[in-house]
């Protein structure tokens, strides 16, 4: 049983107001980590770095991410979670200066693992944070909200960041995101949670996993394996077919755009006819964007593969995180919020490396297309635990 009281997210209501912060809050830290999920692997290209070291700039983060998810989970399940959501939000800040910063490959790895320990820690509380606001029974429509706004960001993020890049330059456009999360931090300490945990931290393979968020977890995998690969090769790929840089970045707009509606809207289907069919006709379109992408030689074909991504990636992975979000009581959602996130971890990890690696032997094409088994995969999990999927979270509630 849980003795956790957080008094002003007991409000049947979606858009209660610690929900509303913390949304915001999500939103502006994941801005400049998304623009530079983007530009790191142009930036080391830029600085005569291979494919294969560009991959590693753009997913080095997510080693020390899961290292210090070790320690993250315990905390945010432990300690005051605006404490500890500011405290990472230093840490991401000076991540940022490094970056402003970073001359050569080493100091751009080293700043690339320092973001990785701020993220950590910050999506984690802020999802945490959310999913205690949130009745149950909405709680997919609710993630789905709050995941749009993620999802928003992860779409405009990286074409404003290429749009500065092209205006300011690469060191100045990081100082501009520096300079966002200290306004972040700022509003995040405003955030009024009455919040009494009564957990202790202790770091242990029940305060850091949640077995009951696996399935979902390993989904997550899969899907963030190859999305992270829009982020880390799109703008290179399309440099390759003539494209120019800047055009490629409004894929991200048309993302972005068609998310607006489609991601409330997926977010309900799930909460009414369940998750699992949800998820799997997200996958089918996530399948098609990448097949579309690998015959992409003009910008209408970049745009379409964009929107079909917005019912694809964006579709399934704000359902998955709410069955992950719902498998567990509430104090353990750090727990269950860390075991979703060391899954996206693996797989922005694992991602850009093995594209980087096909991308070297076989080209940019073979790549996108040979991403598209991960997917399928992801499928056949999905429908052999279909019926754990719609189900998660009708345990808790009886429980309770």
């Amino acid at each position: 049983m849980s003795n956790e009281i957080i008094t002003e997210q007991t409000q049947p209501g979606i858009w209660n107001s610690i929900f509303v912060k913390v949304f915001i809050v999500n939103m502006l830290s994941q801005y400049g980590v998304y623009s530079m999920n983007t530009l790191s692997a142009p930036y080391a290209d830029s600085m005569g770095a291979k494919a294969v070291v560009a991959g590693m700039a753009a997913s080095f983060f997510g080693l020390t991410a899961m290292i210090f998810k070790l320690i993250s989970a315990p905390a945010i399940d432990a300690f005051d979670r605006k404490k500890v959501l500011v405290l990472s939000l230093g840490i991401m800040l000076v991540s940022f200066v490094g970056y402003t910063f970073s001359y050569n490959i080493p100091m751009l790895l080293i700043s690339r693992l320092l973001t990785g320990v701020g993220l950590a820690f910050v999506p984690t509380c802020c999802i945490a944070i959310a999913s205690a606001a949130l009745p149950t029974e909405k709680m997919s429509t609710g993630i789905g909200f709050f995941a749009l706004g993620t999802v928003v960001t992860q779409a405009v993020a990286p074409a404003v960041g290429l749009w500065l890049v092209e205006i300011v330059g690469y060191n100045m456009t990081f100082a501009i995101f520096a300079v966002l999360i200290v306004f972040t931090m700022i509003f995040a300490a405003t955030m009024n949670i009455d919040y009494h945990p009564v957990r202790k931290f202790r770091i242990s393979t029940e305060s850091i996993f949640a077995k009951e968020a696996l399935i979902p977890t390993v989904v997550l995998m899969l899907m963030n394996m190859v999305f992270c690969n829009v982020n880390a090769f799109l703008v290179l790929f399309g440099k390759s077919e003539g494209m120019d840089p800047k055009n490629i970045g409004y894929f991200f707009t048309v993302l972005a755009a068609t998310m607006v509606f489609s991601r409330p809207t997926l977010g309900k289907l799930a909460d009414t006819y369940g998750s699992g069919k949800v998820i799997m006709g997200s996958m089918v379109c996530f399948a098609a964007s990448f097949l579309v992408i690998s015959y992409s030689h003009n910008l209408p074909m970049f745009l379409f593969s964009g929107f079909l991504s917005a019912f694809g990636y964006a579709g399934s992975q704000p359902a998955l995180m709410a069955v992950a979000m719902k498998s567990v009581p509430v104090d353990r959602r750090g727990a269950a919020g860390c075991t979703s996130y060391i899954g996206q971890d693996i797989g922005n990890l694992l991602g850009p490396l093995l594209a980087g690696t096909i991308v070297e032997y076989m080209g940019y094409v073979s790549m996108w297309r040979l991403m598209i088994v991960p997917i399928g995969v992801a499928m056949l999990i999905t429908v052999y635990f279909r019926r754990q999927l719609d189900t998660a979270g009708k345990k808790q509630t009886s429980a309770s």
